[in-house]
């Protein structure tokens, strides 16, 4: 988003963000986050904005083309402030100190973020998007008060520090722990039901967030406590999700959410951490279900993946922007008579089965494709059968998709980053594993190859990827989802030495990220000095809270290795958040799903022999909810299979609670034992 009024650039023009980029040919003097812009400051003693956002971000296209590229408003902010930009994506450390400092300000968040701090990084005032006049008012009011009155804003910094460090302590504090049992979860879910949307899925309100994480929960406690009432909720969410506009009917894949409560209108951006945890989402109720929406779901999302976002060195891209030409969902809409032109006499059909009509209508002529339910009726009114009928929207589909070749994509953010990028390979590994797609497996180990050979730096994770470089010290987030990553590594492959590879990271993520004062790992390194505190992640969001993916990975692999400080670390960084969960269920969701572990029968199944992987698939692809997989055709080591070959046989054990059960040679007589 480059200005037409400023041909100059500023110290953006040398990163490699293409979100910072989007501002290296704005007015304004921009710096990216880092030692020089702070030591100007404390130079010319005048405070730091520290402006947030990230490239498929619409409101901060918006504010960047109403202030930031406006040259009036640019001089303002360029003589009373050192104005740093920042890629919450890349710098998610940053992002998170300063939106716990303008939530705390204001009560609430989002981005674009706007903070400004001193020149030491102490936060003093902060908002979102703020409309022009009213930016350059709040612009010229803190020059005003930080030049005559400096000691007011230091000191009411010095307080909003403090507040920060103690909000700290007492989301880490480990005083108030209740005892961990399934009345802790059904109180959460009974909770939770109140606030649900029986007829459209998901909650309650508007806008509405797939949260994947949130649904694997409630699906996985549905299937252990028989709850025919919440599978039939967790069904028709994943069902109206997929008929809906938040989904590409075309492409395949989702958009970050929906605005409304149909699931109609996305916010039209994508994201690669959405799309990664729904095919796991979609590939798990798959295997629970047979539903084969959820299998066509998971295949077109995965080929829109491969399509577009992932390199053959073994990466994925991070993002696709919400706009095109500058209008959000440009790219994504079709008028009516765009549609008949294309689809002649196919229109007619088409357009029952994507609501061209008012249902789908969006506005400015422009339709949003959203699947009919009416299959059926559709199948009679018409004379076809089911294969007919798909045949028949396939054609039009193909044709559709040539003329949408035509027009100008998104934006593309094309950094990667290691998080994002282990997601995606553990939601490749587990389709893998329940569609039987040799090609899903071989995505899933090259992106675990590429982060090993490109993001790692003397035995450290780096954060993001771009031209070929790797930068930026890795967080607890990259480390925890690049762990499970390596878990599912294992398990399509056999290979132990991903395994082995987990527990080193492990090890060096509970040394690196330790605090002193709670069970809880710090979001930042030892090795990060920078920042004016340093904070715990432990709410579920859109991309579950690092220390719940670090409890579930220390879980698994205590398992894996016998080792008990591990599990007893686990257990003890679950009840610190037992209370959220019974209150809050939606925000502590990760978490609830390793309390599933903990407080229902839990079974360790390992198959050993030369026909595993036969066995295993069969086993695995029946959605066993409470169950860890070892999985071996030679002779091992690993406690779990350690002494269990028996030559000529491949034998599945069954344990539970350090006692197993006979060994058997069949899917058939295991699943009686896991019943």
């Amino acid at each position: 988003m480059s200005s037409s009024q400023n041909n100059n650039t500023n110290s953006l023009i040398n990163e490699s963000s293409p979100y910072l980029l989007q501002h290296a040919y704005n007015p304004v003097n921009w710096f990216p986050y880092g030692e020089e812009a702070f030591e100007l400051a404390k130079k010319e003693n005048k405070p730091v904005l520290i402006s947030v956002g990230y490239s498929a971000c619409h409101w901060c296209h918006v504010m960047a083309h109403e202030s930031f590229e406006d040259q009036d408003v640019a001089a303002v902010m360029n003589k009373h402030f050192i104005n740093v930009k920042v890629d919450r994506e890349e710098r998610s450390d940053v992002d998170m100190l300063y939106m716990q400092a303008v939530q705390l300000m204001t009560g609430q968040g989002g981005w674009p973020l706007n903070c400004f701090v001193l020149p030491d990084g102490r936060p003093f005032y902060g908002g979102t998007y703020f409309q022009k006049n009213q930016w350059i008012n709040i612009l010229n009011s803190l020059a005003d008060v930080y030049e005559k009155d400096p000691a007011k804003v230091y000191e009411y910094a010095e307080e909003l520090t403090k507040g920060i460090k103690q909000a700290e302590i007492i989301n880490t504090s480990s005083d108030k722990q209740e005892i961990l049992n399934r009345e802790i979860l059904k109180e959460s879910v009974s909770k939770w039901k109140e606030r649900m949307d029986n007829v459209n899925g998901g909650p309650n309100r508007a806008p509405k967030f797939p949260l994947p994480s949130n649904y694997l929960f409630l699906l996985r406690y549905a299937s252990l406590e028989g709850d025919k009432e919440l599978m039939a909720h967790v069904d028709l969410t994943l069902r109206k999700m997929a008929f809906g506009g938040i989904y590409d009917q075309l492409h395949g894949g989702f958009a970050r959410y929906s605005t409304d409560m149909l699931w109609k209108v996305p916010h039209f951006e994508k994201m690669l951490y959405d799309n990664a945890q729904l095919v796991s989402l979609y590939t798990e109720a798959y295997a629970h279900t047979k539903n084969k929406l959820y299998k066509d779901v998971v295949k077109e999302t995965l080929d829109f993946i491969e399509q577009e976002w992932y390199d053959a060195q073994g990466f994925f891209y991070s993002a696709y922007d919400a706009d095109s030409e500058g209008e959000e969902g440009k790219y994504y809409v079709w008028t009516e008579d765009e549609l008949k032109e294309i689809l002649g006499p196919d229109y007619e059909l088409f357009s029952k089965y994507y609501l061209i009509n008012r249902t789908g209508y969006w506005e400015h002529d422009n339709y949003i494709l959203m699947r009919s339910e009416e299959g059926l009726a559709l199948m009679t009114e018409h004379q076809l059968n089911q294969e007919q009928l798909d045949e028949k929207i396939k054609v039009c589909k193909v044709k559709l998709k040539k003329e949408a070749s035509k027009r100008v994509k998104p934006g593309l953010d094309d950094k990667s980053l290691c998080s994002w990028n282990a997601m995606m390979s553990s939601a490749y590994a587990r389709a893998y594993l329940v569609f039987g797609e040799v090609k899903y497996k071989e995505i899933a180990l090259s992106s675990l190859a590429f982060i090993e050979k490109q993001m790692q730096r003397d035995g450290k994770l780096l954060r993001t990827f771009k031209n070929g470089t790797a930068k930026i010290d890795a967080f607890l987030e990259d480390y925890a989802f690049y762990i499970e990553a390596l878990i599912q590594g294992y398990l399509v492959s056999q290979d132990e030495s991903y395994l082995k590879k987990a527990k080193e990271l492990c090890d060096f993520t509970l040394q690196a990220f330790h605090n002193p004062e709670s069970e809880f790992l710090y979001y930042t390194s030892e090795n990060n000095k920078e920042l004016i505190a340093r904070i715990s992640e432990t709410s579920d969001n859109v991309i579950p809270a690092s220390n719940s993916q670090m409890a579930i990975n220390l879980f698994q692999l205590g398992t894996y290795f016998e080792k008990r400080e591990w599990l007893k670390r686990a257990e003890k960084m679950l009840l610190n958040v037992l209370e959220p969960i019974k209150n809050y269920g939606s925000g502590y969701s990760n978490w609830a799903c390793l309390a599933l572990h903990l407080t229902y029968p839990f079974r360790e199944v390992a198959i050993v022999g030369n026909n595993v992987n036969e066995l295993f698939h069969g086993l695995y692809k029946q959605g066993l909810t409470n169950a860890i997989f070892a999985v071996s055709a030679n002779a091992s080591d690993l406690p779990l299979v350690k002494d269990r070959h028996q030559k000529d046989q491949t034998l599945i054990y069954v344990c539970e609670n350090k006692s197993c059960q006979l060994p058997v040679e069949s899917v058939e007589e295991a699943l009686k034992y896991l019943a």
